[in-house]
């Protein structure tokens, strides 16, 4: 018996005017990880809901077809009798945390099943072990950062081992080596007990390498259901912009796309592309250019549009989240802040927008100050996208037009969420805001949407600061890298030196070339690769 059977289903959202799933018929043996690809709106997470039993029970709308999960037919029984074999973490785990602290969160769902406590303790304790989140089990849920939020709702998703997994963006939020271990954690439950996982992602590298199966989405329907490998060259023919960093560098090469770093540096070895034994030196690296320059006042220093100088924030029962950040953005910076899961990356812009207070220290700004925060929900509270913001606004993020204006917004999508509430804190064109903060904007977006928010952050004229792991999208539109830890800022400098220079926050393309040449995305370490044979080693 299959693990998951989808059998010619077809569903439609209320008041949706195309299904959201048309046609799909897939089987998903036992032990299988699968990779969900797709463009944003494609139907990824509506076919993760037909999977846990969220559609149609809860959603509501037009269902046909069948769905079986571990025997049970989704159309007989409901969410709750399929929460005993199917674990579900979605793209808003805010929303799914019902509990005041970790443990709790964590025993839940064990309790409701009629587990012994001795049960409940062992499964909490591993989980919380496999999720590296021990630290935080006598913390309160409402304090978490989004990353912890999210490792625990996983936490509490796989607590019960579940027969089944079904994970929606699950590293959206979560730093690199969070991220690579979270991975790798799904690939072990997968091994050695046999767990179905289907995993939607649009960071493909993260996870590809890890997968047995990729299953890519369009309009709702499946247009390709393949090995890793034959996917990377289904992708360079019929989906480019599926491709990762890593199989476009190669692409462009001429050589035949390969998952992983470690293969793609073999490939370029096997060309005599990649020098063996060297490792490039990041000091001699040249950040490209990206957005406008910073605009300077005539006859003197330019006036910072944001400024923290010597900022805290101590908690009375707890440790101090930051430690005095100095920091200073231009009108028209683009800055990127990145750090791990509870460096302080939020409440420093929380500081900015003028949220929470320093217990030590100064916050100025010359004006307006827009904050975007995790959750794209809390900003929606109108029964229609076009009356959330302004047209220009919904057009600048690409909402405008009778597809989206006539559209619940809690219908849309996580990344058409996220655009529409940036849309909302933008606001009027009229009255421009001086710094735009946006905490993990990029949640639930595709590449195209990517280079989209990049493309409308460079024409900005407000400084402009992300918070953000995603260091692939960070290339696109940042000038200067802010990385913090522990509270404090321990590199702050251009996008290429610090992205290109390390182990983890580096892009995928960095991570094949060793840091060479500064070159982040593939453009770039085409261009670095072509040169000649003298300039490379010269560079490196």
């Amino acid at each position: 018996m299959s693990a998951v059977t989808v059998e010619d289903v077809t569903y439609t959202y209320p008041g949706a005017d195309r299904p959201a799933l048309e046609r799909a018929t897939l089987e998903i043996p036992d032990g299988q990880l699968v990779l969900l690809a797709g463009a944003s709106g494609s139907g990824k997470s509506t076919l993760l809901r037909a999977i846990s039993g969220l559609v149609p029970h809860f959603h509501g709308g037009s269902f046909a077809g069948r769905v079986r999960v571990a025997g049970l037919d989704t159309r007989d029984h409901g969410p709750g009798e399929l929460a005993r074999v199917v674990g579900t973490l979605f793209q808003d785990p805010e929303t799914q945390v019902v509990m005041g602290t970790v443990r709790a969160e964590l025993a839940f769902g064990l309790e409701n099943r009629g587990q012994s406590p001795a049960a409940v303790a062992r499964g909490v304790e591993e989980a919380a072990l496999a999720l590296g989140i021990s630290p935080l089990l006598e913390r309160l849920t409402a304090e978490l950062s989004g990353g912890e939020l999210q490792r625990t709702a996983l936490g509490a998703a796989l607590a019960g081992r579940p027969r089944v997994v079904v994970l929606d963006e699950p590293t959206s939020q979560l730093d690199p080596v969070a991220g690579d271990e979270l991975i790798g954690l799904l690939r072990r439950c997968n091994d050695d007990s046999d767990t179905t996982i289907v995993l939607a992602e649009h960071r493909l590298e993260r996870c590809l390498g890890a997968a047995d199966r990729v299953i890519v989405l369009a309009a709702g329907r499946i247009v390709c259901d393949a090995a890793p490998e034959e996917f990377l060259e289904w992708a360079h023919r019929e989906a480019p912009r599926l491709q990762t960093p890593g199989a476009r560098l190669l692409a462009s090469l001429g050589l035949a796309p390969v998952p992983g770093v470690k293969r793609a540096r073999a490939a370029l070895r096997e060309r005599g592309l990649l020098p063996d034994g060297k490792q490039p030196d990041p000091g001699d690296q040249q950040a490209p250019a990206a957005g406008k320059p910073r605009r300077v006042r005539r006859g003197g220093a330019p006036k910072p549009a944001l400024e923290l100088d010597r900022v805290w924030h101590e908690l009375r029962s707890g440790p101090a989240i930051l430690r005095g950040v100095s920091l200073a953005l231009q009108p028209g910076e683009l800055v990127a802040l990145m750090g791990r899961n509870g460096a302080g990356k939020s409440t420093l812009l929380r500081h900015a927008a003028g949220l929470s207070k320093p217990t030590r220290g100064r916050v100025r700004s010359s004006g307006r100050v827009a904050l975007l925060l995790q959750n794209p929900s809390d900003y929606l509270v109108h029964e229609l996208v076009c009356q959330e913001a302004p047209a220009a606004a919904l057009k600048a993020v690409g909402l405008d037009g009778d597809a989206f204006a006539g559209r619940h917004p809690r219908d849309l999508s996580g990344g058409e969420k996220q655009r529409l509430a940036l849309a909302v804190v933008l606001g009027d064109p009229g009255d421009p805001a001086a710094v735009v903060c946006l905490d993990e904007p990029t949640r639930g977006m595709d590449r195209d949407r990517k280079e989209e928010l990049a493309l409308l952050l460079r024409g900005l004229d407000a400084a402009v600061i992300v918070a953000t792991h995603d260091p692939e999208f960070v290339a696109a539109f940042a000038q200067r890298v802010v990385l913090l830890a522990d509270g404090a800022t321990i590199a702050d400098g251009p996008a290429a030196t610090v992205l290109a220079g390390g182990s983890y926050f580096v892009t995928e393309t960095a991570r094949i070339l060793g840091g060479a040449g500064g070159a982040l995305t593939p453009d770039q370490g085409l261009a670095l690769l072509q040169r000649p044979r003298r300039t490379q080693e010269a560079i490196v």
